[in-house]
């Protein structure tokens, strides 16, 4: 019969009986050294139980491997090349495991060899299942990752056959080696190899895709680190709002903007699309021109009364004022990278990043939260505005009870940067604290609904 395995119990109670006969055969053992026999009998019975020597124990069974190896030094120049030697093979191997242009392209014309008939509507090509998992199989190994179960249910939907459509299936691939092939390239300018770019190797990615976008052809050589710089303030901007100085490839990828950047290499973009593209080169000039004009002295800084001059020149002062003391400046003065901050935040106010850049700001106090008082503070700007304007400002009281709520928040006396958020005004809460027109849309809004034409009337 097979032999049970001896309880810890067990061999506790064997161990105690044979220190004790042991110390019988000794009897000048005193107490102490009894329990040291024991536990040297302990030792060598487990040794034996593992089938280990009890005198020549596995040093490598016993060792804890090493989990973690630390950044070499700055001095250690050998350590820091075998790093990246290492790092760079690595990135070939998986370059290597992508798809090239022929191989996408064998795949298309098996996927048409082996579509499910009959058509879909408009022609569209389908495949089943069956064929779908035959198209693996003659595609070969690098192809697999793209026609598993999990690929195909996803791009399932109501084909009454059960089918998928090609192109999405195509484009589903195509998308994908996209993405490994982006992060490839960003991971070469990751020298640390710890998943994040900072500001210089994200300038410097851009810096060499430059010469690779049509779109930018025009632009003189001088005006290219004006460029690198403002395209490169968008990223940190957004994907940076707790200004660590990185940023991880894994968010660059996630979000729009390298599509947004990568957009510059259509030839034939309309004019439409490169003025609302942020990368464009006709965006870059508009908001680099902005400053030239506002900087009236040509220091390449920007003073409170020269920001003051910002679009219609309606920001209250009280509010240049904070934006002065909390953002970071030389000399009292903001430098270009500070303007470009600005320039995202009030061109994209309703965004989160934005509003916590704002918040910042009317955060007198920094204690997370704006009061009554607060309100009441940049509101007397505003109030100031408008007298010299010769208008009569609203009372604080009637401004404070709408803007409360608008956006209700959970502390129904002080409102956070959450609340601003979640309400889905805080574009509106910050136009009417900083900016007279602002304010005065807010106000004026019923009169502009009304002066809307009706469908009818169109």
């Amino acid at each position: 019969s097979a032999k049970l395995p001896m309880s810890s119990n067990d061999l506790k109670s064997r161990l105690s009986r044979l220190a004790q006969s042991t110390a019988a055969k000794r009897p000048l053992l005193t107490p102490a050294q009894a329990l040291e026999e024991e536990a040297r009998l302990f030792k060598e019975r487990y040794q034996a139980l593992a089938g280990e020597s009890a005198t020549a124990p596995n040093a490598a069974n016993l060792a804890i491997p090493t989990f973690y190896q630390p950044q070499p030094k700055e001095d250690s120049l050998l350590q820091k090349k075998l790093r990246e030697e290492a790092r760079a093979l690595f990135l070939q191997r998986k370059t290597k495991q992508l798809l090239d242009n022929n191989e996408l392209q064998g795949l298309w014309y098996l996927l048409g060899a082996h579509r499910t008939p009959p058509d879909g509507p408009e022609a569209e090509q389908l495949i089943n299942y069956t064929d779908f998992l035959k198209v693996r199989q003659a595609a070969g190994p690098k192809c697999a990752p793209f026609f598993r179960p999990r690929v195909f249910a996803k791009l399932l939907q109501d084909d009454p056959y059960g089918r998928i459509n090609i192109m999405s299936l195509f484009n589903y691939i195509m998308k994908k080696v996209w993405l490994h092939q982006t992060r490839i390239g960003l991971s070469l300018y990751d020298f640390s190899g710890q998943g994040y770019l900072r500001e210089t190797d994200l300038e410097n990615y851009i810096t060499e895709l430059i010469p690779t976008l049509p779109q930018l052809s025009k632009l003189e050589k001088l005006f290219h680190s004006f460029y690198v710089c403002t395209a490169v303030r968008k990223f940190f901007f957004f994907l940076d709002p707790l200004r660590t100085g990185r940023i991880k490839i894994s968010d660059i990828l996630a979000s729009s903007f390298l599509d947004d950047l990568l957009e510059l290499r259509d030839e034939e973009l309309s004019e439409a699309a490169q003025s609302s593209n942020w990368f464009s080169a006709l965006n870059a000039l508009r908001v680099y021109g902005t400053f030239l004009n506002l900087d009236k002295d040509e220091n390449g800084m920007l003073s409170k009364s020269e920001l003051a001059k910002y679009g219609t020149g309606t920001l209250t002062e009280v509010f240049l004022d904070r934006l002065f003391q909390e953002c970071l400046t030389y000399e009292g003065e903001l430098d270009y990278k500070s303007y470009l901050d600005f320039v995202l935040g009030m061109e994209n106010k309703a965004e989160p990043q934005s509003l916590q850049y704002f918040f910042r700001i009317l955060d007198i106090d920094g204690s997370g939260s704006l009061t009554v008082w607060t309100l009441n503070f940049f509101f007397r700007g505003i109030q100031q505005k408008l007298r010299e304007h010769g208008m009569e400002p609203p009372k604080l009281s009637d401004l404070q009870n709408e803007i409360f709520d608008m956006v209700r928040p959970a502390d129904p006396y002080k409102i956070t940067l959450d609340d601003l958020v979640r309400c889905g005004q805080g574009d509106t809460v910050v136009n009417i604290l900083i900016d007279l027109n602002g304010f005065w849309s807010y106000e004026s809004r019923e009169m502009i609904v009304a002066d809307v034409p009706e469908e009818a009337e169109l």
